[in-house]
């Protein structure tokens, strides 16, 4: 018998954003796909129309396609960013699916593994606000459980508002048998008889994610640990169909490193949000993929072809994994380093447009921070010294240490005599100006910093700025020369 063929999806809510924490499960099922040579699919679970938003689902394929994560099937966007609906198995928006959800659940009361219930909101409440009173766990009392046939019958044909429940064992033990978390065991008894239609026809979660799941040959399901209380609902629909259970996977939480669960009031939840700061794609991936799993203890960088090539999901963590700003700056940093050229000023330069200087000392200025730099917009704060004709140096000591102004002045005079002998064609190499300066110095019997002090904060007018020679570089012998000049003046 040929080996199944391994499909997974992702399948969130049109509710907003793209939390990052989807980003991490939408990853992890593209690589199980990937990995194996199958199939990974975007599903639109859009049943609860209530919280649907307008422009959510178009919103998060484009960060998905942005990303770099793009399924073989399902929901995408065409090339004018229309939603289109692409394979074999849909339709891939659940909201479509209603009609062959209902008839599952026809199937379910056939079978005496589902039945109606009548019971209205105000019950509900009561037997609820009863069981908090008496100390007990709150759920389903069961109260439709039992109805004659003919009373439903009855009840129906009056067209009195009803939902459809599952009628789940009332005792014994489920076991869930989870690739991360290992064998985890529930009693029936604490599990109430789950909604798996709604009073206005719309399928709930549980129905409609295991029926879709089904139709559409899911094999590995990998989603939130919040859904693992859950699971034993959803073995009990796969079972009662008759339907061969898919591998489930939870993966642990992402926390604040407070170890809170991570939420919008600490921070950006969003991965849109990374994306419009100037995170790159690759860190974002790097980052969410390493959130609590790593293939090796050595290494922190790895290509998406990598992450797929080593990805096993066994080795997820099952505690929650802590979301460290810090590792993902730096993730930042490094991938901005390692951008080709074009790439990088693409990136960088509509950052500086509103400075009038030409494009070629904008290029000079963006390759000087390239390795100082977490988000391509900071070069603008960074940088904007650069662009200022009148530089302010009240703020600063152009001084060295104990150095008096006239040893300051000395050397500058003396700075823009080299700097203005520096050849044309090498006014703008930083090694070459190092070494130049460097033995200027040392013919004069002078300290590298009671010379280089001076020369910095003359050319920059900051506390903490790069080297003399990479400023003279990016600056060029006129520009640099007239910015001593003005250090002088203030002395």
């Amino acid at each position: 018998m040929p080996e199944k063929r391994i499909r997974t999806r992702f399948a969130p809510s049109p509710t907003g954003y793209l939390h990052i924490g989807g980003v991490r499960t939408a990853l992890y099922a593209e690589f199980v796909a990937k990995q194996a040579g199958g199939d990974f699919l975007l599903r639109i679970e859009d049943t609860d129309q209530s919280r649907y938003v307008e422009g959510a689902v178009e919103s998060l394929c484009s960060v998905m396609k942005q990303l770099g994560i793009e399924p073989v099937e399902g929901v995408w966007l065409d090339d004018t960013d229309k939603i289109i609906q692409k394979g074999d198995h849909g339709p891939y928006i659940q909201s479509e699916r209603k009609h062959i959800h209902q008839e599952y659940a026809k199937k379910l009361i056939e079978m005496d593994k589902a039945y109606y219930c009548f019971c209205t909101a105000e019950r509900l409440d009561e037997v609820r606000k009863m069981q908090e009173l008496t100390k007990r766990p709150t759920g389903y009392d069961g109260h439709c459980r039992n109805l004659d046939a003919d009373e439903v019958k009855k009840r129906l044909e009056a067209g009195e508002q009803h939902v459809v429940r599952l009628k789940l064992p009332e005792e014994g033990t489920v076991t869930v048998n989870d690739v991360i978390r290992g064998d985890v065991s529930f009693d029936w008894k604490l599990i109430d008889d789950q909604v798996i239609i709604k009073s206005d026809g719309m399928a709930t979660y549980h129905l409609a994610s295991m029926a879709d799941d089904h139709d559409m040959e899911i094999t590995h399901v990998i989603r939130g640990e919040e859904w693992l209380s859950s699971t034993p609902k959803h073995i009990f629909l796969y079972e009662s169909m008759g339907w061969e259970l898919p591998v489930f996977a939870h993966l642990p939480l992402i926390l604040n490193p407070d170890k809170s669960k991570l939420s919008k009031r600490q921070g950006d939840v969003a991965a849109e949000d990374y994306l419009k700061k100037g995170y790159l794609p690759e860190a974002l991936n790097n980052f969410l993929a390493l959130l609590g799993w790593n293939p090796t203890a050595d290494r922190e960088i790895y290509t998406k072809q990598e992450l797929i090539d080593l990805f096993d999901l066994s080795k997820v963590n099952k505690a929650g994994a802590v979301f460290q700003i810090d590792k993902l700056n730096w993730l930042n940093n490094h991938y901005l380093r390692e951008m080709d050229e074009q790439s990088y000023f693409d990136l960088v330069l509509p950052h500086l447009n509103a400075f009038k200087e030409d494009e070629d000392f904008k290029k000079r200025v963006a390759s000087l921070y390239r390795e100082r730099m977490i988000l391509p917009s900071e070069i603008t704060d960074q940088s904007l010294y650069l662009f200022s004709d009148q530089l302010d140096y009240s703020n600063v000591s152009i001084t060295w240490k104990d150095h008096t102004k006239e040893e300051a002045k000395s050397r500058l005079e003396a700075a823009i005599e080299w700097i203005e002998q520096i050849d044309d064609t090498k006014q703008y190499d930083a090694k070459f100006i190092e070494e130049y300066i460097k033995e200027m110095i040392q013919k004069n019997g002078w300290g590298n910093g009671d010379t280089l002090w001076p020369l910095r904060v003359s050319l920059s007018a900051q506390e903490k700025s790069p080297s003399p020679f990479e400023l003279i570089a990016v600056l060029g012998k006129k520009q640099s020369t007239a910015r001593v000049n003005q250090a002088l003046a203030t002395l």
